[in-house]
């Protein structure tokens, strides 16, 4: 006995889990696009995103240690709504679509970063060549069934934690004060907006509920994992925001885009402080492509298993590795990555985890007698979400009318194949 419990996760290892899956490769990406939609007031983004995952957190807590099984959000909406069954099957469809997304950042911010390093900046061609590529290496490594070693992947990730702690620090010596003023320049309101926008940057800390049955003391450790990753991860953000707008103009952040991050290390620590945020970044994209591949590919599998996806992707090889859900999400990805631009991927992605979020949060409502659940923490959750969301859809009405068709249209065909698949389950 004494030798399963030292096979669990320790807290050590399950705030690991959460950080390693937010510091994914998507605050590289997003806070040139936070800076363009809240000006001076980026750094108030990240705080309003911590909030939505500290209230989100609350309900995934309460319900994974209610319902201790793996699948998550999919896991608690069949709790929720026992009678409608649909409804999480569709959630299930709704979570593997948005790692899709996720996948296709992760990608994405590789391929440019890498693309950056070998002299091709902005080069669609060499960006998303590298971006498959790192795709489909990951892909075979999940098809071979290597496993990354516990210690090591604890070692990355706190390594990932410490290189950006320095980072953030070090700039707020060199940041100037004009560059936040006047601090809402942008309205008050862009910074829900903004928080909206960048909330995939937020995404990973369910990861950590997926591991429920695999924690040592859940009742103890889940809680303090959640709520730790998310503290650490909000802290390095708003750091970094801070960093990136007090060192670079206005301008030079529009104009940098993604790699505003590693913009902002130039003046700090020269040529060397670019190439290191690359670095950084390449590899915590890597290992978020990695761990994303292998927690959806068995969540689909899972998911399938109940028909509520093709019963050919449930399917596992004598090793049980997913091996036609690998693939399955390898194509979509990597079609998202070819056609999706960057602010889209971003919308998309953050959208899809909302929407979930609050999904999540109404069913700890309905099942708060069973969850026991502080009342106003889940209508404060709900309530917070919600205005995230509506902020979200404004914004995309008033300027990026095309990324919201384009978000209608993968929702629609998404709830047009699932209508059309549980009709046919039903005739045959």
């Amino acid at each position: 006995m004494k030798e399963i419990e030292e096979e669990k996760l320790g807290l050590k290892e399950l705030v690991a889990i959460g950080v390693g899956g937010m510091i994914g490769g998507g605050i590289f990406s997003v806070i040139g696009i936070a800076g363009e939609i809240a000006g001076n007031a980026t750094p108030f983004v990240f705080v309003v995103g911590s909030l939505v995952a500290f209230f989100t957190g609350y309900s995934y807590v309460k319900l994974a240690l209610t319902f201790k099984e793996d699948g998550a959000s999919y896991i608690y909406l069949k709790h929720a709504f026992p009678a409608e069954q649909e409804i999480a099957g569709f959630t299930g469809w709704s979570v593997i679509t948005g790692y899709v997304g996720t996948l296709a950042l992760y990608s994405y911010t590789f391929g440019a970063y890498g693309a950056a390093m070998l002299g091709f900046e902005n080069n669609y061609a060499v960006r998303t060549l590298l971006g498959l590529f790192i795709l489909s290496a990951f892909l075979y490594i999940n098809l071979k069934g290597v496993k990354s070693a516990g210690e090591s992947e604890d070692i990355l990730v706190y390594l990932k934690i410490f290189i950006l702690l320095i980072f953030g620090v070090v700039g707020l010596f060199l940041v100037n004060p004009e560059h936040f003023k006047p601090l809402f320049n942008h309205g008050i309101p862009s910074v829900f907006l903004g928080g909206a926008i960048v909330f995939v940057a937020f995404e990973g800390f369910q990861l950590i509920t997926n591991s429920v049955v695999e924690a040592r003391e859940p009742e103890k450790n889940l809680p303090l994992g959640v709520y730790l990753s998310i503290g650490i991860v909000s802290v390095i953000y708003i750091l970094l925001a801070i960093t990136v707008m007090g060192v670079l103009s206005f301008e030079e952040i529009l104009r940098a885009k993604e790699f505003a991050v590693a913009e902002a290390m130039k003046p700090i620590f020269g040529d060397y402080g670019f190439a290191i945020v690359s670095l950084a970044a390449l590899l915590a994209t890597s290992s978020a492509i990695n761990s994303t591949l292998f927690g959806a590919s068995r969540m689909m599998a899972d998911i399938a298993r109940d028909r509520y996806f093709p019963p050919i992707l449930a399917r596992k090889t004598e090793t049980l590795i997913p091996k036609n859900a690998l693939l399955f999400l390898f194509i979509l990805s990597a079609l998202f990555l070819i056609f999706g631009r960057l602010e889209a991927i971003v919308a998309f992605s953050s959208m899809t985890f909302l929407l979930v979020s609050l999904a999540v949060a109404i069913a700890n409502f309905r099942l708060r007698g069973v969850t026991n659940a502080n009342l106003g923490i889940v209508l404060a959750a709900i309530a917070l979400i919600t205005t995230t969301i509506v902020l979200m859809i404004i914004y995309l009405l008033k300027h990026e009318i095309d990324t919201l068709l384009k978000i209608l249209f993968i929702y629609i065909s998404a709830a047009t194949a699932f209508v059309v698949y549980r009709i046919k389950i039903a005739q045959a």
